[in-house]
């Protein structure tokens, strides 16, 4: 009997630095997988790779010389992605390099990942500020508390800038598809923000991963090039105006190259200068052709001498039964044991031979490791992923539950309870109340460190082992909730399927349609959501009234969350009629009667509900309220709100409140008409966005483009607006027709500006028509439609005496003074609106005023309203309304100084951030801390801000005039 391979010392998983210093003396020791299989030639080059290898070069080469950058590589199973990682480490001379790998059944363990990559320099983690590096523990699991997921990513950036450093550092990470959510998150915003640090970063996803799909934070770009975000653009480079990489403010995508098969040539050479057998020339060229171009087909296909008959299915498949085909002849125990290292995920030597010992296998080390599927050393390591799967799935049920029951037994219950509870429960076949129990605590505690998606897998699997069939419907809805908190609608809907509601009670049946709804909500093209949450609703109504009630408030709030306004609000209030009355006024009953047009009960009763002493609305329902306050002409509420939002995302570190936040802080500064303002904190929510995965909100920025009057930039959002929309013409942003009118009106195309007014005012509009109704007054009497016009100004005066606002007041003046033609209603404008802070709309009643006395032949009183009304809408940033001004000023003989162009206006929206946070008394970690990029690059940001500005020092920009305009 041979002995079997010496057992290395595990791991120790809670010193970082002792594990790294491990991982780096086995790779300094020449230590490698036996994967790298697809090279040929004396010195070693991949054969076909000559493109791939120099992009891989370059991308090494730009981080040697300080400038950062990440590449994808994308490709199906075997293409050679992983062989590409290993010529990027042998062509990074005197780099750090670290590295990790996706694991298919460890995915749902929250940030396993980001920890394979982060051991071998967590001994930099003393470099970071203490709740960095807090951060990091909790998120890897050695200290107790919730991981801010945002907090995590900045940890992880100045983890590795730290390591940086030191030496240059690459970062390597195989199999991405298989990566869990909150790695692959991690990841993702890590190498969006390395461009002003020497590192590099390489990526590969495998295409087409059989069971998963890819990972939703590692979006990609067919491009080779492209600036990420934080990254510093070359001088003459394009400079967006609102974030990312275009005016659109989409989340940047990561390189991206497709590595695809080999050439036939290639090929050949490949696998004549491989092949253990003298290959006849046909037999060699139907090899060549079924292969593909697949290195790793060619290499594990070719058996018996290249004569064994044709393989069907696909080449991954293939691979994979060519791997299975090495088991063949192998002893039982020596299956057995390569079926335990196939079950354990973490590569744990010492699991390994712990579970194989009990299961009294682990004299079979040397026959498993002949046959070269894995080996067995300071890690367990498998040739390729296919090969680890290759051999769990030819394993028979029973060896793989054995598997699983001892490496639960020898998982340590305290440090691992969640990889225990996981083994514990593939080990078993019947339902087992005790091993549901413990993967609903798993649940919990992945839930808490920020694993949606771990927690939803755990719950699902809890419910199917439930015996008692109450507790398996309600894990079944909870794991329903998690996959959609997750993203994965798809899976959550699929999992409801399973629940047969014949014989639910009320509650769980409403909660069943309620959850149905709001996936509907998600998932584009499906109308439904609001139905299904209606029918919730209708159902909850002869259980509990009120929240019956809330359930359509629910579906208000997910509606205008999801920005799909047209057509559902209407069709959720329809529904909401039949709602049990509440009783006492109530938001609901409040919006009904808006719906109604009943303004003097229902908007009276909406500025209550904001100002409520004990709870205002905005605390229980943000996302209305932003609108209700905008309802009710009310733009003090409107600020409140912003700053109640802001510090409310920063202290509860809910990304979405600190998103909703910042964009209604840049809708109140363009209402106010500060533009330096607005673009920072659309720079800081998109810079919350990309980091976790998303697109930066449409609204706001298309509210500032359209102030602006800049009709390109508006235009690209509104396109991206209509890319939104789905197949059934709800998925539209909800101010699309009002900031279209807003544009038009200030660009002078009046006939524009009325369509969208019409549409922005029509009846089943129940947010935004109020403010909407001056644009249409506007643009009706410019084009003569003074019909339109007159039933536009009747609902907006109802609106504005029902609200009593000045704001009100002033904007309806002036709307009606253009009606009317009557000059006090011009000047009862002027004086309302310039008791408030809407600066914008001051300088539009000042320009309103000005164009009537000069057709009144009152010129130099004309003058005198044109020039204040250029002033104010310049010094606010209303383009096209000051260029108006101009025009009507040069209309009456008085020439117009040209102004030169604002400095804020040179500033990209992260570097208007920038600013704005320095000029506040920020340092430069500070400022990178809230905008979520490395200090580098905020200092590589102040040197272009100081250039753009003129000014020298910190110190000059705090009373900088583009600062504080």
């Amino acid at each position: 009997m041979q002995p079997a391979p010496q057992r290395p010392e595990a791991p120790a998983n809670r010193d970082g630095a002792r594990v790294g210093q491990e991982l780096s003396r086995t790779r300094e020791a020449g230590t490698r997988t036996p994967r790298d299989n697809v090279r040929a030639g004396r010195d070693g080059a991949l054969v076909g790779r000559e493109v791939e290898a120099g992009r891989v070069a370059q991308l090494i080469a730009a981080a040697s010389a300080g400038q950062g950058g990440a590449l994808v590589l994308t490709g199906e199973a075997g293409i050679g992605k992983t062989a590409l990682l290993d010529q990027a480490e042998q062509v990074a001379t005197g780099f750090q390099v670290v590295q990790a790998s996706g694991a298919e059944f460890e995915q749902e363990f929250p940030y396993a990942a980001l920890h394979q990559l982060c051991v071998p320099i967590l001994h930099h983690a003393d470099e970071l500020p203490d709740r960095h590096r807090e951060a990091l523990r909790v998120a890897f699991g050695l200290a107790a508390g919730v991981p801010d997921p945002f907090r995590v990513g900045l940890a992880a950036l100045e983890l590795v800038a730290a390591a940086a450093r030191e030496r240059t550092l690459l970062c390597l990470i195989d199999d991405a598809q298989w990566l869990d959510t909150a790695s692959s998150r991690a990841l993702a915003f890590l190498a969006r923000r390395i461009g002003a640090e020497p590192i590099a970063i390489l990526i590969a996803v495998r295409q087409s991963a059989p069971h998963h799909e890819t990972p939703l934070y590692l979006s990609v770009s067919r491009e080779e090039t492209g600036v990420a975000a934080g990254e510093i653009p070359e001088a003459g480079a394009r400079q967006p105006t609102t974030g990312g990489e275009s005016v659109v403010g989409e989340q940047s995508a990561l390189p991206t190259l497709a590595v695809t098969g080999l050439s036939d040539e290639s090929a050949r050479h490949l696998l004549t200068a491989r092949s253990p057998f003298a290959l006849d020339e046909r037999v060699r060229d139907r090899l060549v052709a079924e292969a593909g171009g697949n290195p790793l087909a060619l290499l594990e296909l070719p058996l018996a001498g290249g004569f064994a008959l044709p393989a069907t299915g696909s080449v991954p498949n293939r691979i994979e039964q060519a791997f299975q085909s090495r088991l063949d002849g192998l002893t039982r125990d020596a299956r057995l044991l390569l079926t335990v290292a196939s079950a354990e995920p973490t590569g744990d030597p010492t699991l390994v031979w712990a579970a194989a010992g009990r299961l009294g296998v682990e004299h079979a080390g040397a026959d498993a490791a002949a046959v070269e599927l894995a080996e067995f050393g300071t890690r367990v390591r498998f040739c390729h992923p296919l090969a680890r799967s290759a051999v769990y799935r030819a394993a028979s049920a029973q060896d793989r539950r054995s598997a699983h029951r001892e490496l639960a037994e020898v998982t340590d219950p305290v440090t691992a309870p969640d990889r225990r509870a996981w083994h514990r429960a593939q080990a078993t076949v019947t339902p087992d109340a005790e091993v549901a129990d413990d993967l609903q605590r798993c649940a919990a505690r992945a839930q808490a460190r920020g694993g949606v998606a771990a927690a939803a897998a755990f719950l699902q699997r809890a419910a199917e082992l439930s015996p008692d069939a109450d507790r398996r419907i309600d894990r079944t809805l909870e794991a329903a909730q998690a996959y959609l908190e997750a993203g994965s609608g798809g899976t959550a809907g699929e999992l409801l399927t399973t629940v047969e509601t014949a014989g639910l009670d009320g509650v769980r049946h409403a909660r069943v349609e309620l959850l149905r709804g709001r996936i509907a909500f998600a998932r584009p093209g499906d109308g439904s959501g609001p139905a299904l949450m209606a029918a919730g609703a209708r159902r909850l109504s002869v259980l509990n009234a009120d929240r019956a009630r809330e359930t359509y408030l629910d579906a208000l709030e997910a509606t205008l969350a999801v920005g799909r306004g047209g057509g559902f609000i209407p069709e959720i209030l329809a529904a909401a009629r039949s709602a049990p009355p509440a009783s006492e006024p109530d938001l609901l009953g409040a919006l009904l009667s808006l719906a109604a047009g009943q303004y003097r009960v229902a908007i009276p009763m909406l500025a209550e509900l904001l100002h409520a002493d004990r709870r205002p609305a905005w605390t229980l329902r943000p996302a209305l309220a932003t609108m209700i306050s905008t309802e009710v002409w009310d733009p003090l509420t409107i600020a409140a709100i912003a700053e109640w939002l802001v510090k409310q995302g920063r202290e509860s570190g809910s990304p979405m409140l600190l998103r909703l936040g910042l964009a209604q802080t840049a809708t109140d500064a363009t209402f106010t008409g500060d533009v330096a303002k607005a673009l920072a904190a659309l720079a800081e929510e998109a810079a919350i966005a990309d980091a976790a995965g998303d697109q930066p909100l449409l609204y706001p920025r298309l509210q500032l483009s359209a102030l602006r009057g800049r009709r390109d930039e508006a235009h690209e959002l509104l396109a991206a607006a209509e890319r939104a929309r789905t197949a059934d013409g709800s998925g539209q942003v909800t101010n699309v027709h009002w900031t279209t009118a807003l544009l038009n009106n200030g660009l002078g195309d009046y006939p524009a500006a009325l369509a969208a007014g019409r549409a922005a005012t029509a009846p089943d509009e129940l947010f935004l028509a109020g403010i909407a109704s001056a644009e249409l007054v506007e643009a009706a009497v410019r084009t003569r439609e003074l019909d339109v016009a007159a039933d536009a100004l009747e609902s907006m005066t109802e609106r504005t005496r029902a609200s009593g606002t000045e704001a009100g007041r002033g904007i309806a003046a002036y709307a009606r003074g253009l009606v009317t033609g009557v000059e006090e209603h011009f000047r009862e404008a002027v004086e309302c609106l310039a008791e408030t802070p809407l600066t914008p709309y001051e300088g539009r009643a000042h320009l309103l005023y000005g164009e009537w006395l000069r057709r009144q032949g009152r010129r130099n009183d004309g003058i005198e309203q044109l020039r204040r009304a250029h002033d104010l809408l310049s010094a606010a940033g209303a383009e096209g309304f000051a260029r108006r001004a101009a025009d009507e000023l040069r209309a009456s003989g008085v020439g117009v100084q040209p102004r030169s162009e604002r400095s804020f206006d040179s500033l990209t929206a992260q570097e208007a951030a920038v600013a704005r946070l320095v000029a506040s008394g920020a340092t430069s970690q500070e400022a990178a801390v809230q905008l979520f990029v490395s200090k580098r690059t905020v200092d590589a940001h102040l040197r272009n801000i100081f250039r753009k500005l003129g000014v020298t020092s910190r110190r000059q920009l705090k009373d900088h005039p583009a600062l504080t305009a």
